[in-house]
């Protein structure tokens, strides 16, 4: 049995996790930390999460909510990961991060720590989204630069980075797929006289607006015909579900970091 501790507990994305974690057969609720002025601290957190009193409260002590554990799930903001993610190697707690958004800085942070523990860190938990992934990879290498590359997502209004890590990621893998630096051929929206479009290109374009879990389509368009490839999440759930899977896979593992796909074999 996974001992999951879940900080960012109390967000919607925390109480979807806490129900994925109890429903999980072999992981077990352990801890939910979250804010020190949230309104739920102290209260049950599988009560507040909507799947019965899990005798786990909600706290703000992020280290001794760690004592014992096994894995810690972090979906919170970027600016708090890197502290996350270091008391957690301090107490050789493996780590999952959903968390979008890390500066360079932050991002060194959390590769300094995979020395000491094993880190499951992706922009996208999702099993569809990190089949697009690959997907997105194999259609790039396949029909090569000649079919133009646009990356189209989008988010619910109250999303803080854009392009979303999901989008940024496809991007790429598609890159990737054609043997190029991405920062070399990404043109992020476009406004005014642009020009033709150069050939190799990949467009990366943000919507944001009401209430949307995550949209995200790759256009592959060619003289004559379009391939496109599209994935949908309808609820938070679907991300849940995968961090948790992430968390039962990544227990026993060596210290570095992981992603989805070498825990759906798609590396």
């Amino acid at each position: 049995m996974v001992k999951v501790v879940i900080v960012g507990a109390g967000g919607r994305m925390g109480k979807a996790l806490i129900r994925a974690v109890v429903a999980k057969e072999d992981a077990e609720l352990f801890g939910a930390v979250d804010l020190p002025n949230h309104s739920d601290l102290g209260k049950d957190a599988g009560e507040f999460a909507g799947c019965g009193e899990q005798n786990v409260r909600l706290t703000d002590n992020l280290a001794d909510a760690l004592e014992g554990a096994d894995v810690l799930i972090d979906f919170t903001f970027h600016k708090a990961v890197p502290n996350n993610v270091k008391i957690a190697a301090g107490k050789l707690c493996a780590v999952v991060i959903g968390t979008t958004g890390l500066t360079p800085e932050e991002t060194e942070v959390v590769r300094k720590e995979s020395f000491k523990i094993p880190i499951v860190w992706a922009p996208n938990m999702s099993v569809g989204v990190n089949l697009l992934f690959a997907l997105t990879k194999k259609v790039a290498e396949i029909l090569g630069p000649e079919f133009d590359a646009e990356i189209v997502e989008m988010h619910h209004r109250n999303k803080k980075d854009a392009p979303s890590g999901t989008a940024m990621r496809i991007a790429e893998s598609l890159a990737e797929g054609r043997k190029r630096q991405l920062d070399d051929v990404a043109c992020y929206g476009r406004k005014g006289i642009t020009g033709e479009r150069p050939v190799g290109e990949i467009g990366i374009h943000t919507l944001r607006g009401g209430d949307v879990i995550g949209d995200h389509t790759v256009i592959f368009a060619g003289d004559s015909e379009r391939f496109e490839l599209t994935h949908k999440a309808s609820n938070r759930d679907v991300f849940a579900k995968g961090a948790v899977f992430a968390t039962t896979w990544i227990s026993d593992k060596k210290p570095r970091i992981y992603d989805m796909q070498d825990i759906l074999g798609l590396n």
